[in-house]
Parts: C-alpha cells; structure tokens; sequence
C-alpha cells in the first residue's frame, strides 16, 4: 500500500530508476510525486513505483530533499 511520504523509485518511463517521494495519493491507482529532476507534483501511476520502505513528512522540503539526495 503506497501512502503519502513514502520514498520510492520510478520502475518505468524515462524517469526509471529515480527516486521519488509520495506526496498526495489521488485514488487507488494513480499518487502525485515530486522528484529530484523533475522539482513539480506529477501524477504517476502506482504500478510504476517500488517503495523503498521509508517515509518522510510530505510537508517538509527539507525532509524531501534529503530522501531525494541519498
């Protein structure tokens, strides 16, 4: 189950293999994530995305970008 703050990594499209953080579940297949190259909210499917197994606070950009930075 992906929840907001979940950090995890992109499995498809040109941004496979980039981490990113969860800041917004919409409905139960589509999330809106912010990552390191791409600094805007963008819709993103779940099956796209492999969690990482932490979570930061959605809020913070401070917390966001170091998750992103690791």
């Amino acid at each position: 189950m992906i929840e907001e703050g979940m950090v995890c990594v992109k499995k498809t499209g040109r941004d496979a293999g980039e981490r990113c953080v969860v800041i917004n579940v919409l409905d139960n297949q589509f999330v809106e994530i912010v990552s390191k190259k791409r600094k805007q909210a963008r819709k993103a499917n779940i099956l796209h995305l492999s969690p990482l197994g932490k979570k930061v606070n959605p809020k913070s950009e401070e917390e966001i970008r170091a998750a992103l930075s690791e």
